[in-house]
């Protein structure tokens, strides 16, 4: 009966046949041990018009899709999640302080927004080789060069990408895939173990010491590597995001021997922030430029924080010929060149801007840096216990509010204080919150006095 049932179904809605319908109305009332008289809902004269727009309704009901499964482990970036907001309440009219996203305050160099204007005034708005044009190509070679010491030939080693985060990917997809494992000390930029993710690899958390400023413990670093024999990537942020923490060149020196007892894993080095370091010297060394590491080192970089052209999406990634070669294989299905007019602009930063336009520009950052730390130091139960001294970014302690519920204290600040902070719990730091203080120092003295207030009322 039950089979008799299923066929006339599938032909009651073939043929859209009343008869049919009542065939197996009368079936299914017989099933389930009811007679068709007792069931209001199964008589001919009452139902049949109510059934068919039933029918009909579930017939043209459309069936979505179902998305790529993958996105179910994906979780979205707390840091735009935050932005968002913070740009919906300014669009309902509502001010709001915001310390949440790391972009630099001021203007690009004058040179670089010449360049870009003369780029198109003169009709380069066409696509470039994928890899960049060879000018800028070039430009990033001699400058790695003679800055870093590290010499990469323009020609093979050199791809420019749409901003230094789809360099990051890119990089990941070349080096590993499916059934691997991606070192990602913590805390982490966000996108770090998404990125592991979505390439099909698993991230690998390896956890550092507020006591040590956040940085690689190399013995941790060996412990990790020997119990995670899948491992491929280490994922290498110097300067730190979020934490401002900068890896010296001894203690690169001593991870760089750890990682010479695993010759198969890649070294991933984002150091999209190394021009802004307030040590004494101002150096961050490349960990390309190691012994025995270059062969093994994708050199991640760009202009969005050195020379404020986050809004020019304009990155590159440096490495042996055959990483190089394959990033530049997968760019080229994924998104072609970066903007012809973003890579002469580049091209005015490497070449024409000037060292001290930099460097005051460390400056600047350094003292809203001190700023913050000193202000920071006053508020009960708020610690930070290595101050950074790198990127521009500051990671306190709040754990002793909400307990620990990081999150919830950013929300609350947010509605309360219209202050906004991105809760450490995203950057794989429960108990903390990330300031970013690349804003004017007339924001960060409203954004620090706000803050004070909210934890003194608590």
């Amino acid at each position: 009966l039950k089979k008799l049932i299923i066929k006339y179904c599938i032909i009651a809605v073939a043929t859209n046949s009343t008869m049919t319908r009542t065939v197996v109305f009368t079936a299914t009332a017989i099933l389930i041990g009811q007679s068709l008289s007792s069931c209001v809902a199964f008589s001919p004269a009452a139902s049949t018009s109510s059934f068919s727009f039933a029918l009909n309704d579930a017939v043209n009901t459309p069936v979505e899709p179902p998305l790529n499964p993958l996105l179910s482990q994906i979780k979205p970036s707390k840091t735009v999640e935050v932005f968002s907001l913070v740009k919906q309440m300014e669009a309902e009219g509502e001010t709001v302080t915001s310390l949440c996203v790391g972009e630099p305050d001021f203007a690009p160099p004058q040179c670089v927004l010449d360049a870009a204007t003369a780029a198109m005034n003169g009709g380069q708005t066409r696509y470039t080789a994928v890899t960049g044009t060879a000018d800028l190509r070039k430009a990033i070679a001699e400058d790695l060069k003679t800055r870093k010491g590290v010499e990469y030939n323009p020609v093979t080693e050199i791809v420019v990408g749409n901003g230094a985060k789809q360099c990051v990917y890119q990089g990941l997809l070349a080096a590993c895939g499916a059934g691997d494992e991606v070192i990602v000390p913590a805390p982490y930029w966000p996108s770090y173990p998404e990125m592991a993710l979505l390439v099909g690899a698993s991230p690998v958390i390896l956890e550092t010491s507020v006591d040590d400023g956040y940085l690689i413990n190399p013995d941790a670093l060996d412990k990790c590597l020997e119990e995670h024999p899948k491992a491929k990537v280490l994922m290498l942020c110097n300067p730190s995001n979020p934490t401002g923490g900068v890896h010296s060149t001894e203690l690169l020196t001593q991870i760089a021997k750890v990682l010479e007892k695993y010759p198969n894993v890649v070294i991933l080095a984002d150091e999209i922030y190394e021009r802004l370091v307030y040590t004494d010297d101002g150096q961050c060394t490349s960990f390309a430029s190691l012994p025995r590491m270059f062969s093994r080192t994708i050199t991640i970089n760009g202009f969005s924080k050195s020379h404020a052209m986050t809004g020019f999406r304009l990155g590159y990634l440096a490495a042996p010929e055959r990483f190089a070669k394959a990033t530049s294989v997968l760019q080229g299905q994924i998104t072609s060149c970066a903007s012809s007019v973003s890579q002469a602009a580049g091209v005015s930063a490497l070449n024409d801007v000037d060292d001290s336009w930099l460097e005051n520009n460390v400056v600047i950052m350094k003292e809203k840096r001190d700023y913050v730390l000193q202000e920071l130091a006053k508020m009960d139960g708020v610690s930070v216990s290595v101050p950074p001294n790198g990127a521009f970014y500051v990671l306190p302690d709040v754990s002793k509010y909400y307990n620990g519920d990081d999150t919830q204290l950013c929300l609350d600040l947010l509605k309360e204080k219209k202050l906004a902070l991105v809760p450490g719990e995203s950057f794989g730091a429960p108990g903390t919150v990330r300031i970013s203080y690349a804003t004017s120092m007339e924001e960060l003295e409203t954004a620090m006095t706000k803050l004070r207030e909210f934890l003194e009322s608590l």
